[in-house]
């Protein structure tokens, strides 16, 4: 059998189903919320788009001006119908091209997204690759199949060993992290994304004709992986991941020991007291409270310490959680993006770490941009009075359950 026959059974098999892998609106909307506040037009870059849900849908509800980027054509086609039925054929162009070789200037998108076609690529080379099509302050989301567990099963090890290597969540948000991106937001996502792909495409195998060249062997792969999926599922599932490359203008790293006399000053200037510069020295002999690799500084052109960023431990109603605290921009360097680039940058660690979920007291309008959200939404709330909005939670690890209840701080805080 010839593999034009292949190929072309295959994308029959595929051709007018609502999804090309795993997803589904809901979750599109989490990733463009995660994505953060948009331009008013937004650029937008769908690769591997498919015959369209993404596009169509970024189009809609971002009023974004959709470049939507494919090799199939039929898959461009069915866009271009769906777009002129919605009235959004002025803002999505489809695109014939390969997703590895694009045409287009550096900086020209606000938003490169993919979902469910990363792995044409690979999570890595797509990282190198589609980075320099970001503007200044651009961001990539990407959706991509990842071990929900550390020990996945032999079957399920063997099918993905043979067809794309695996890694976990954390494992490709430390790829990211090392490729020069901040990682705004990662999550597994929900059973249901699945069913939205496979059940469609059951339905589409179980009426096929094989008959036609090729048809067998398609259906019989699509049955394969459904079956993995339904016996296999708890060891493998698709995530979604939002990233922004790190400003370059700032280098940020952990601290050293001999990085405590510049946070001191820096903490301190940047507060006009040395209460919190005490605060951090205590808080550094505090074997409880302490947490190693979580203490992050941002070095200003010169190597001089310029912005310092602290999490701790903390505890919520006797389960561990993580305190953001302080966070200090010396006097020089304040509204020039170093207190932004620190802290994102100690969110990663502490995301690689394992820590799930972290909590900060602070400026209601700052917080939010990393993702912060209410505590109270959560049940959370602190041993003391403050406004609710200035009382934020950030959950880096939706597996885990988060807890509810009483934050208690360590003692160095005095509350």
């Amino acid at each position: 059998m010839s593999d034009n026959a292949m190929y072309d059974a295959f994308f029959a098999l595929h051709h007018g189903l609502p999804r090309q892998g795993p997803g589904s609106d809901s979750t599109t909307r989490r990733l463009l919320a995660l994505a953060g506040p948009l331009p008013e037009r937004p650029r937008v870059l769908d690769l591997g788009c498919g015959p369209g849900r993404s596009a169509l849908f970024l189009a809609a509800e971002a009023g974004a001006e959709v470049t939507a980027v494919d090799t199939h054509e039929p898959f461009l086609d069915e866009l271009r119908a769906s777009a002129a039925a919605r009235g959004l054929d002025g803002s999505v162009r489809p695109l014939n091209a390969d997703m590895g070789d694009l045409p287009f200037p550096d900086g020209s998108f606000d938003l490169v997204w993919a979902e469910s076609s990363v792995f044409v690529l690979g999570f890595d080379r797509a990282l190198a690759a589609w980075r320099r099509l970001l503007a200044p302050g651009g961001t990539l989301v990407l959706t991509e199949c990842v071990w929900t567990t550390g020990e996945p099963g032999p079957v399920a090890r063997a099918f993905w060993e043979e067809h794309y290597p695996l890694r976990t969540v954390t494992g490709n948000a430390a790829a990211a992290v090392e490729a020069g991106y901040h990682v705004l937001g990662a999550f597994t996502q929900p059973d249901g994304d699945w069913a939205e792909y496979y059940g469609p495409l059951s339905d589409r195998a179980e009426a096929a004709d094989t008959s036609v060249p090729g048809m067998a062997e398609a259906v019989a792969g699509a049955r394969a992986e459904i079956a993995l999926r339904r016996e296999h599922g708890t060891d493998y599932g698709y995530a979604g991941f939002v990233l922004r490359p790190a400003d370059p203008r700032w280098h940020v790293r952990a601290e050293t020991s001999e990085d405590a006399p510049a946070v001191r000053r820096v903490t301190a200037d940047a507060f006009a007291s040395d209460a919190e510069a005490e605060l951090v020295d205590a808080l550094r002999q505090d074997p409880g409270a302490w947490l190693p690799g979580l203490s992050y500084v941002a070095e200003a052109p010169d190597g001089s310490v310029a912005a310092h960023a602290l999490i701790t431990r903390c505890l919520v109603d006797g389960a561990p959680a993580a305190a953001l605290a302080p966070v200090s921009v010396a006097p020089a360097y304040q509204r020039t993006g170093a207190g932004q680039a620190v802290v994102r940058a100690v969110l990663d660690a502490a995301r690689l770490r394992g820590e799930a979920l972290v909590l900060v007291l602070g400026h209601p309008e700052y917080y939010p941009r990393f993702g912060f959200v209410r505590a109270s939404a959560y049940g959370i709330k602190p041993g003391f009075e403050v406004p609710d909005e200035a009382m934020m939670a950030l959950v880096l690890d939706d597996s885990a359950p988060v807890p509810s209840g009483t934050i208690a701080y360590p003692a160095a805080f005095g509350v």
